[in-house]
């Protein structure tokens, strides 16, 4: 049960508690109609936030856990249990990436319902499910290798290629789309979603006026700042700025007294306390990034301006993908720039007359 005391910490209020934490397939009551179900995750990140919505006879849903086996289990154990007998009716994905979208597939192929998700989000999960089983392309190497990577770097990358798509259970093929703005009817209620960009093309939030609730997704979390990166399908990009006007817009648009439910950690109040503190932190990584830039350095020599920790595996591929991204934000600022070397290796400077760009 949500028993723990209202908690107070860096500015946001924890009503069920910063440690609240649902079992497994024993969801808890948010609001009516709305239930909150935790699925483990064997990873860092050890779990992910999925949103039971009463819908009519049936059940929508909001994400559904990486396709694992485990997970599956989860959800029959829901389907026989806590959701007594009813359909899913439909399944919301908020964005592409695995731990959200990976049982979407199955869930609407076993209830023979659809799936509900933004343009972007879909087309490029079908693209990078595709990659699975294809060897690295050459450009996402040199992409790398112009980062910095060794050989050894460069041939891990090349074995862990493809591994996107083995999280993600086959995806139906179409799809219903969702647009920024646009409303829903959930149950008897009134539904918007809230579209943001950055750590992924085209993420969907959903607000519900009357509830008072946003289910925020990977949007605002509330203890940790989603990755946003630069990928090589796209290595001029700069998710970066679409990420602060997305944080600045939902901010402005949003009311602040609304009981956000993030895709990990726990629910919270202080939307927009939270949106500032992401905001001010990309903006202090940007100049610590640009001082840091005094003399030229390789992308991989940048990781000590951004993080605080030894980076390995998986983290070293996030890190190098979120430098980028730091980097070409700079760049497209005129703050800095970089030159090729005879090997093809980027190395970046500051340039001191966009200093005071903001």
């Amino acid at each position: 049960m949500l028993n723990d005391p209202s908690e107070t910490f860096r500015g946001l209020t924890y009503p069920f508690g910063r440690k609240a934490n649902p079992a497994p397939g024993q969801p808890e009551q948010i609001a009516p109609g709305v239930y909150w179900a935790r699925f483990p995750m064997p990873m860092s990140l050890d779990h992910i936030n999925i949103w039971l919505l009463e819908d009519g006879d049936g059940w929508t849903v909001v994400d559904t856990c990486l396709n694992l086996p485990d997970s599956q289990k989860i959800w029959e154990q829901l389907f026989s249990g806590f959701m007594a007998g009813k359909p899913v009716t439909r399944v919301i994905v908020t964005h592409m990436h695995p731990d959200h979208i990976g049982l979407a597939g199955w869930l609407v192929e076993r209830f023979g319902c659809e799936l509900w998700m933004t343009r972007d989000e879909f087309l490029m999960c079908r693209a990078m499910v595709g990659d699975t089983g294809r060897p690295a392309p050459e450009v996402a190497i040199r992409f790398y290798h112009a980062a910095g990577y060794n050989e050894e770097q460069l041939q891990n990358y090349r074995e862990k290629f493809g591994g996107f798509g083995k999280a993600v259970y086959t995806l139906p093929d179409s799809y219903r789309r969702l647009t920024d703005r646009e409303t829903l009817t959930i149950g008897d209620r009134y539904w918007q979603v809230i579209v943001g960009s950055g750590h992924s093309p085209e993420h969907a939030c959903l607000y519900c006026p009357g509830l008072k609730l946003l289910i925020s997704g990977d949007q605002v979390l509330p203890k940790i700042t989603p990755n946003v990166s630069v990928f090589p399908n796209e290595p001029h990009g700069d998710p970066i700025s679409e990420w602060l006007d997305s944080c600045n817009r939902i901010r402005a648009m949003l009311p602040d007294d609304l009981l956000v439910l993030p895709a990990h950690e726990a629910p919270f109040y202080g939307l927009h306390t939270r949106l500032t503190q992401i905001i001010e932190s990309h903006k202090r990584d940007l100049a610590t990034l640009y001082d840091y830039l005094s003399e030229p350095r390789r992308a991989v020599d940048c990781f000590p301006a951004l993080f605080n920790r030894t980076l390995e595996g998986h983290n070293f591929g996030l890190a190098t993908g979120e430098t980028m991204a730091n980097l070409n934000c700079l760049v497209r600022r005129r703050q800095a720039t970089y030159e090729l070397d005879d090997q093809g290796v980027k190395w970046y400077r500051q340039l001191p007359e966009g200093a005071a760009f903001d």
